[in-house]
């Protein structure tokens, strides 16, 4: 699966990164949003496979997007040839509100996994901490942060006051930011983009060094697939605080509401694909760029099997008697 569609995710993710990228700076996030999600409908359908969204949207307001149990692929119109059965996660625009803005780090992502591979989250939030390959095992969801903060730092082989540590600037995070500012770390506050921040905690360079803090169940099943393809932890819990949520858990086929997931409980699939592609700049990706000829897009594609993590650069030619090609 992973040598044969790994490319084709590709092409889907840089083609929705396209069509979002012609709205950034519109002010209008539904329209930016709306763009990424036609183009991966219309580019999903092209890939050899039997697809099903077990991460998507449209769960709760039945939004005329990819949904939750959507099949997707080839296998939709032939119906007679035997096709892979893949399980697909999708987020077709990150940080929408950020590609509406024109401010960094909105991204296209797309994780793929063969059939069960991938945690049916419902839509609701999930306390996380992420953390890269040398700080596996380290953290404990329970305990105190600055208990958190001290084992990533001794593990880095640094002081807490070095470390880097990424937080949804919410009101939900007040303790929080307190408690990590009270230990002596330093924090980076992020308008929207958890996913994007989890992966840059497993990249060397980065100077991110955890992710803390509650944000969405489907971007932690996402963020899960890529560390798996990293080496890298997240542990999460979901937040179960109405009756309603109850209700959601059950139709999900969840039925501990307060188990701790690790990352190979959120994404357990033999081979997953992890693919991204940047929109607007960031710290990840550089975003989409458009010149007189062409476009040029920047990807990560990731295989868990394959152990391949590869950055692409890409120059989409458009037709014309005279095309060129800008190098950096």
């Amino acid at each position: 699966m992973e040598r044969a569609l790994s490319l084709e995710f590709l092409r889907v993710v840089e083609l929705a990164a396209i069509a979002s990228a012609r709205t950034m700076g519109l002010g209008d996030g539904h329209k930016a949003d709306q763009a990424a999600v036609e183009s991966m409908r219309t580019e999903m359908d092209t890939v050899n496979m039997d697809g099903t969204i077990v991460i998507g949207e449209g769960e709760r307001d039945k939004a005329p997007m990819l949904y939750i149990g959507e099949k997707v692929g080839a296998a939709v119109r032939d119906t007679g040839h035997a096709y892979p059965s893949v399980d697909i996660a999708v987020d077709p625009l990150e940080g929408t509100n950020l590609c509406a803005t024109g401010a960094p780090n909105s991204i296209t992502v797309l994780a793929a996994s063969d059939h069960g591979g991938l945690l049916h989250a419902p839509d609701l939030y999930m306390e996380k901490i992420i953390v890269g390959p040398t700080c596996k095992g380290a953290v404990d969801l329970d305990a105190p942060v600055e208990h958190n903060l001290r084992a990533i730092a001794r593990r880095l082989d640094r002081d807490i006051e070095d470390l880097v540590i990424i937080v949804l600037d919410r009101q939900r995070h007040e303790g929080l930011i307190q408690d990590i500012r009270k230990a002596g770390a330093r924090i980076r506050l992020i308008s929207d983009g958890d996913l994007s921040a989890g992966i840059s905690t497993a990249l060397l360079g980065t100077g991110v060094h955890a992710v803390m803090g509650i944000g969405g169940a489907p971007e932690g099943v996402l963020t899960a697939a890529a560390l798996r393809c990293l080496n890298g932890q997240i542990i999460a819990r979901l937040v179960v605080s109405k009756p309603e949520h109850e209700e959601r858990l059950a139709q999900m086929g969840v039925k501990d509401g307060k188990k701790i997931y690790d990352t190979a409980d959120l994404a357990p699939g033999n081979r997953i694909i992890f693919a991204c592609t940047g929109v607007t700049d960031g710290s990840l990706l550089r975003g989409v760029r458009f010149f007189g000829d062409g476009v040029r897009t920047q990807s990560v594609i990731m295989t868990l099997n394959q152990r391949g993590v590869r950055f692409i650069d890409s120059v989409h030619l458009e037709q014309g008697s005279d095309v060129r090609v800008r190098a950096y």
